[in-house]
């Protein structure tokens, strides 16, 4: 089996984008901008956000943090992003979720403009993802999809079953797949016979927030298993997917911690990288 290794695909793909950055900078004398709003004090989100201003300064962008408290009004926020909007030296804007309860989520990411939405996440991204036009594409599908790929470029033709179908993962996942000539079932808690489904696939995405879900007998010979899951339990943090099972059997697997979380990161520069790109044709 093929234990795929996202932290080194996530560093070659940081080497590619200090390259680009480079050449960006000799062609147009300014550098790709990333500008992250961050709030409240949430652990993991600050370490998050911290991990993406160490990369983003490893590839050689602008970064910059914007730290509010966790009682910053919905208005001031709205605000901050409507003058990154007219800010040429921002390429890139993200706003680290989950936000507090009295922020709203949608007004907050619609009020991104699309060209700057490196998350991918406003509804013009998602439209045009969907429809198979030039889109911001969400890191994390991003980076999973760039992970099957080192193992199988031609993917036309395979079966790809993705388990969960959340906005941030799993509906564009299928997307990206559906791009690649696959032909995706997308499954889900009411999905009658989730076992059945899986033993179909050449490709599984399990990105369902429950602790080893997919099985080793889930899994036929040879299938290529992505799990996109964090979940904490008693005996540490783990994935959707049982690895020590599903690695008797998969063609390759991404481990958890060290699979797609890596990914991520570096697939917010490329996005930052590609923001930048478009706004100078």
């Amino acid at each position: 089996m093929i234990l795929i290794d996202g932290k080194k695909a996530a560093a070659e793909l940081r080497a590619e984008l200090k390259e680009e950055v480079a050449e960006l900078k000799s062609k147009h004398n300014k550098v790709p901008g990333l500008t992250v709003i961050l709030i409240g004090d949430l652990t993991p989100s600050q370490i998050y956000v911290r991990n993406k201003e160490k990369s983003a300064n490893e590839v050689g962008l602008k970064s910059e943090v914007i730290k509010y408290p966790n009682s910053v009004e919905e208005k001031t926020v709205l605000e901050k992003i409507q003058e990154l909007n007219s800010d040429e030296t921002v390429s890139g804007i993200l706003v680290q979720l989950p936000l507090p309860k009295h922020i709203d989520k949608q007004k907050v990411i619609e009020a991104i403009d699309p060209s700057k939405d490196v998350d991918g996440f406003h509804p013009m991204n998602v439209g045009n993802l969907s429809s198979g036009y030039e889109s911001s594409i969400p890191c994390t599908p991003l980076g999973c999809y760039l992970l099957i790929k080192k193992i199988e470029p031609n993917l036309s033709g395979k079966k790809a079953v993705v388990v969960g179908r959340s906005n941030l993962n799993g509906k564009p996942m299928t997307q990206l797949l559906l791009k690649e000539n696959c032909t995706v079932t997308i499954t889900h808690s009411k999905t009658k016979d989730l076992k059945a489904e899986c033993l179909e696939a050449d490709i599984i995405v399990a990105a369902v927030g429950i602790p080893e879900l997919v099985r080793g007998d889930w899994v036929k010979k040879d299938a290529i298993v992505i799990d996109v899951g964090i979940n904490k339990t008693d005996n540490g943090i783990v994935g959707d997917v049982h690895f020590d099972e599903v690695s008797k059997n998969a063609k390759a697997l991404t481990p958890v911690p060290g699979g797609v979380g890596p990914m991520t990161i570096a697939c917010l520069l490329k996005n930052t990288i590609d923001c930048f790109k478009r706004s100078q044709i």
